[in-house]
């Protein structure tokens, strides 16, 4: 019996010249096996401005606990930008199905006077 399943790979290195395959299935036998979340916000205030972001998770498996990794560019502020990257919170269920994760870090230095913004918020529910 042949099931159709779908994926990807993703290569990493690793901080000792090592590197490791991760295999993401994304769906089997046309059923979606993972999911992603939208999430969006404003980073704090620093050196007279701030910026606003918004992206995608990276899909994560569906129906068991999970984490997701995510990255984005913030908005052209102030003569440049900060990249946002790092790992959700673990999944918090909602009420009416579903759930969402929560999120906070820094964002990388840049800008003419060299400084970092914090943000911090929650995804939206899942979408497959």
């Amino acid at each position: 019996m042949e099931i159709p399943v779908t994926g990807f790979i993703v290569h990493s290195e690793g901080p000792d010249s090592s590197h490791s395959h991760k295999l993401y299935i994304t769906s089997w036998d046309g059923r979606p096996t993972t999911h992603t979340h939208h999430f969006s916000g404003n980073t704090s205030f620093d050196v007279g401005h701030n910026h606003h972001y918004a992206g995608m998770t990276e899909p994560a498996p569906s129906g068991v606990q999970h984490v997701h990794n995510y990255r984005t560019e913030t908005s052209f502020n102030d003569g440049h930008t900060h990249t946002i990257i790092g790992t959700t919170g673990p999944a918090i269920p909602l009420q009416s199905g579903g759930h969402y994760h929560y999120f906070q870090g820094y964002t990388t230095i840049n800008g003419r006077t060299p400084h970092r913004h914090m943000y911090n918020g929650t995804t939206g529910n899942e979408v497959n």
